[in-house]
């Protein structure tokens, strides 16, 4: 009963937290912002460790200064890949991933035939405007669709950890593999409450 109280928990972290300004603001008015008021509450945090992928370490550097991240940043966060070669994953996921992406395209191509069909009653740069918000629509809203989405799905399966992003897709995934998730709307509210 001891080693359940004491055991940490894990705890794997997207860039939304951080860089999604919808979500972020929880933290703070700047990635950097966020950044420092995570650390600030992560420091009191009882029993956590937080994780972040290489790739979504990177992908974190594209918005803000590294120079500018707090040293704590790296003594709190561990920067830590999935063992891509000894990950395993049941084949449900991949019928059901290649199922949905198999729609998907099939949904960007009649999204592709009637921009066509509209390139004759609208401008050419409104067609193209148009046909790119339906088309990402159609292909990338709510799937799993980069190298750091698999990276956090992972990461989170490879630890038994809890992610937390904000990324619908991630989060439909998530929880088809029985990955724990937080939104990061209320992830500030769960810091909180591991503090006291």
């Amino acid at each position: 009963m001891i080693d359940f109280f004491c055991r940490k928990r894990k705890i794997v972290l997207d860039t939304s937290v951080f860089v999604n300004p919808d979500i972020r603001n929880f933290f703070g008015k700047s990635p950097e912002q966020a950044i420092e008021e995570f650390i600030k509450i992560a420091k009191k945090a009882k029993n956590l460790e937080f994780y972040i992928p290489s790739t979504v370490f990177k992908e974190l550097m594209y918005f803000v200064d590294e120079k500018k991240i707090p040293k704590d940043f790296y003594f709190l966060i561990r920067i830590k890949s999935p063992d891509k070669h000894r990950s395993q994953c049941p084949a449900i996921f991949f019928y059901e991933l290649v199922e949905e992406m198999r729609q998907r395209i099939n949904k960007g191509l009649r999204v592709a035939e009637n921009a066509v069909r509209n390139v004759t009653q609208k401008e050419p740069d409104e067609v193209i405007k148009d046909l790119r918000k339906k088309y990402r629509e159609a292909l990338r809203e709510g799937i799993i669709d980069s190298k750091e989405d698999v990276d956090l799905i992972f990461l989170s399966m490879e630890l038994k950890a809890t992610l937390v992003t904000g990324d619908q897709g991630l989060i439909k995934w998530a929880d088809k593999l029985g990955i724990e998730w937080i939104v990061p709307e209320k992830f500030k509210d769960f810091l909180l409450s591991t503090t006291r």
